[in-house]
């Protein structure tokens, strides 16, 4: 793509910016370049992992210890965001990043993600009948929990596309990779 229309003078080179690291080099690549749905696809998929992992070991020790379905789902909730941000957190620490740092990343790269993955997700599960009720054992609360995970993916993913293309999100992970 010729991008020599947006500048008049001598080519534009982002290593000179003064206060652009290699992450605002990438948004604003992200920005021209928009986002594919595989690179959408493959953050929803990371996010998806993570919270299945958080949100389902809330429901078991929840379930185990006997506790309502608010407790219950609360702590699901929590652990979906901790193993979701554990996951990108890890990911940019071994790339390098002191602890400080791999925090922000992981919050900006999530945090909406997550947010909206847990929305849909547990809506479904309170709007599907006896859903809230049914044990562990029961095919109707796995039934509810996968479908609820498969519709907010189907949501997440373009919510993840728009936010890559702007530079947000998952984007700023890239710049690690």
């Amino acid at each position: 793509m010729d991008h020599s229309a947006h500048h008049a003078g001598p080519p534009h080179n982002h290593t000179t910016h003064e206060g652009h690291g290699h992450v605002g080099q990438t948004a604003h690549h992200a920005a021209h370049a928009g986002a594919s749905w595989a690179m959408a696809v493959k953050a929803t998929l990371h996010c998806l992992t993570g919270c299945a992992i958080g949100e389902i070991l809330g429901m078991v020790i929840g379930t185990a210890l006997l506790w309502g379905n608010v407790p219950t789902m609360i702590l699901a909730i929590a652990l979906a965001f901790l193993f979701g941000y554990s996951f990108t957190l890890f990911a940019v620490r071994r790339a390098g990043l002191d602890l400080k740092s791999a925090l922000k990343v992981a919050l900006a790269a999530d945090t909406v993600s997550i947010a909206v993955m847990e929305l849909v997700d547990n809506a479904i599960i309170a709007l599907t009948p006896g859903a809230m009720d049914a044990h562990l054992s029961d095919g109707l609360f796995w039934s509810a929990l996968l479908g609820g995970f498969a519709v907010a993916f189907l949501i997440t993913t373009p919510v993840n596309k728009w936010m890559i293309g702007r530079g947000k999100g998952h984007a700023v992970v890239h710049a690690y990779h």
